[in-house]
């Protein structure tokens, strides 16, 4: 039995379609039993836990051969660390208490720091505490996910102009949701024989005006890179929405993504999914 949370997501639900694909037993983990309905017509098991229930995810978690785990992102949060950290200590305990043979964490770039990192020390801690638990662990350190550059798909659209905060002219190690999860279900069928560390990366590095080109070819019309500098990260996030702890945290982490401090420790896999791929997903 693999059990797989986040199933209504982009990585989730890629690893729990790959699984029963295969013929493998799966329970998805979800919040209301409305978002287990299609799950169940495709032949999983339906939990519904929180994940920040310790409880009702060590229950999720019985008979489980492989899991696959996520601390999902909380952008509406006054303070993102602070909303993910019992979500980090609820899977710790939940994984020492259900005992499965094999974890597969869906991890980040950079998450070998405990800070200089932005939201990223999130999935710092979550790595060590599920290590502590003593169940084998596999750490999936994903590259900057194509999937974030939708966030700006709208101006695009509209003006031919796409936002970045990635610096122009500087290739970005980049990977799709899609590729994340095929190599997700790779391992945990791999299980106890997975590698302790994967670092997953796209096809190859894109620059933004490499996007910017995807997109035009996506629209038919040319799209112009419009850098972000530093100091308008937090405002343009903030605009957004984002509370201004929120906010600084991913000012933090671009920061550190376009001075360098934010790489792998080795050669990364490499996915199959281009950025025109995803891009032209994006704009249907």
């Amino acid at each position: 039995m693999f059990v797989i949370a986040g199933a209504s997501g982009h990585t989730g639900s890629v690893v729990a379609s790959t699984l029963l694909a295969q013929g493998k037993r799966v329970r998805v983990i979800v919040r209301d039993e409305k978002k287990g309905a299609a799950w169940k017509q495709k032949g999983a098991e339906v939990a519904i836990a929180d994940l920040d229930d310790a409880k009702a995810l060590t229950k999720a978690l019985e008979g489980a051969q492989g899991v696959w785990a996520l601390v999902p992102p909380s952008y509406g949060a006054d303070d993102l660390l602070a909303a993910q950290a019992p979500i980090v200590d609820a899977w710790a305990e939940a994984i020492a208490a259900a005992r499965p043979r094999h974890v597969v964490l869906l991890s980040s770039i950079g998450a070998e720091l405990a800070s200089g990192n932005g939201p990223i020390a999130s999935v710092h801690r979550a790595e060590e505490r599920l290590r502590a638990t003593g169940v084998k662990l596999t750490a999936l350190r994903a590259a900057y996910f194509m999937e974030n550059w939708g966030g700006v798909a709208a101006p695009a659209k509209s003006d031919g102009v796409l936002p970045s905060m990635l610096t122009p002219g500087r290739a970005a190690q980049m990977v799709a949701t899609e590729d994340i999860g095929r190599v997700g279900a790779e391992a945990l069928l791999e299980g106890e024989r997975a590698a302790d560390l994967i670092e997953l990366a796209g096809p190859r590095d894109y620059t933004p005006e490499e996007v910017a080109k995807a997109f035009g070819a996506a629209l038919g019309r040319p799209v112009q890179v419009i850098p972000v500098p530093e100091e308008g990260i937090e405002p343009a996030l903030q605009q957004a929405g984002f509370k201004p702890k929120v906010a600084a945290l991913f000012r933090e982490m671009n920061v550190a993504l376009n001075r360098g401090a934010l790489h792998f420790s080795g050669t990364p896999r490499r996915g199959r999914v281009g950025i025109e791929e995803v891009v032209r997903g994006l704009i249907a």
